[in-house]
C-alpha cells in the first residue's frame, strides 16, 4: 500500500482513491519566498533570492526575500495568490480523506490565514490551531541605531538606541488542524464506528508530551525540541518526534497517512516507524532520492 512518487502533487493527488486516507500531514510551502520552491506569487523583481554582501557571509539567511511592504504594487497580491494556490489542491485533499479524518498543515505565521480560508472554502472544517513551541530559532532583527550609524547620523542613532527592524524571535509555529466533515445527521461517534476515524488519542498525546517535556498534559501547545538528527536534510526540516506525535494523535496502526509535499520524508518515516501505511509526493529529484534512501535505511 505504501508508496512514494516523484512529481507535482497537484497532479499526483488525482491518482489517490476517494475517501481512502485517514490523515494528511504536510509541511507545505509558506509562500514567503524562502527559496525558489517557496515563491508562490508572480514575481516581478529580479532581485528576489539574490544576495547582498552581508548575506554572502551569513549562515542563516543566504538569499534576499521581499520586504514586508513589497517592492511594487504587484506585491500587494502575494497573499491573494497564495490563497489561490492553496485552492488548487484543497478540493482534492478533501476528496481523498475519509469523513471525519484530520488534516494537519504547517503553513507559517504570515500566510496561515490564507490557507485557512482556502481550505474552508473547499469544504474543510477548521478545527484548531496547534502551537509548536520550538527550543531554538534564528533571530536577526537589525538595530535601527546601526543603520543610522552607517549614515553618519549620530543624533538619530542615539535617539533610536534599543529599537530594531524585523520580527521577534519566532519560537512559535502554527500547525493548522482541519477535519473533513462527517455525514449530516450523524454524530462524530457514529462516524468513528463507520469509518474508524474522527477522535483523538489523549493517552498517546500525554505520553508524547511526557517524552518531550517531562510533563503529562493534554493541550494544544506542543513543546518539541529539534535534535541534531532533525537537521541537514532539508532547509525546513521538522522534528521526527513532532510528526510521530501528530500521527499517533488521530490515527491507529495500519491506517494511511498522506504527505503531498514530502520534503525530506520525515512524515513518511514517522508513519513507517508507527506501523502506518503512507503515500508521499515530492517534486524535487534530489529530495525524492534522499527520501527513498532514508526510508530504506529505516
Amino acid at each position: 500500500m505504501s508508496r512514494i512518487e516523484l512529481g507535482d502533487s497537484i497532479e499526483l493527488i488525482k491518482t489517490v482513491e476517494s475517501q481512502s486516507v485517514h490523515l494528511i500531514l504536510s509541511d507545505i510551502p509558506y509562500g514567503i519566498s524562502f527559496d525558489e520552491w517557496d515563491v508562490i506569487h508572480n514575481n516581478t523583481n529580479s532581485a528576489l533570492l539574490g544576495k547582498s554582501p552581508a548575506q554572502s557571509k551569513s549562515s542563516l539567511f543566504k538569499s534576499r526575500g521581499k520586504p514586508l511592504n513589497g517592492w511594487s504594487e504587484a506585491d500587494k497580491n502575494i497573499a491573494k495568490e497564495y490563497y489561490e494556490w492553496c485552492l488548487k489542491w484543497a478540493y482534492e485533499w478533501l476528496r481523498v480523506l475519509k469523513p471525519g479524518a484530520s488534516c494537519f498543515i504547517f503553513a507559517g505565521r504570515r500566510m496561515s490565514h490564507r490557507c485557512i480560508c482556502a481550505l474552508e472554502d473547499a469544504g474543510f472544517i477548521f478545527k484548531d490551531m496547534i502551537s509548536w513551541e520550538k527550543n531554538t530559532a534564528a533571530y536577526r532583527a537589525q538595530r535601527v541605531s546601526c543603520v543610522f550609524n552607517r549614515r553618519n547620523d549620530e543624533i538619530n542613532a542615539k535617539k533610536w538606541e534599543g529599537w530594531k527592524i524585523g520580527n521577534l524571535r519566532p519560537l512559535f509555529e502554527p500547525i493548522l488542524w482541519f477535519m473533513k466533515p462527517y455525514p449530516i445527521g450523524q454524530t462524530l461517534t457514529d462516524n468513528i464506528l463507520n469509518y474508524d476515524i474522527g477522535g483523538f488519542n489523549e493517552i498517546e498525546l500525554k505520553k508524547s508530551q511526557m517524552d518531550n517535556i517531562g510533563i503529562e498534559i493534554c493541550s494544544n501547545i506542543m513543546k518539541v525540541k529539534t535534535k541534531d538528527s532533525d537537521r541537514g536534510l532539508h532547509p525546513t526540516q521538522k522534528p521526527l518526534s513532532l510528526m510521530e506525535t501528530l500521527i499517533k494523535l488521530v490515527t491507529k496502526e495500519g491506517q494511511i497517512v498522506l504527505d503531498p509535499f514530502c520534503g525530506c520524508g520525515t512524515t513518511l518515516l514517522a508513519a513507517k516507524k508507527l506501523n502506518r501505511d503512507y503515500i508521499g509526493f515530492e517534486i524535487d529529484t534530489k529530495h525524492y532520492e534522499n527520501i527513498l534512501k532514508r526510508i530504506k535505511q529505516a
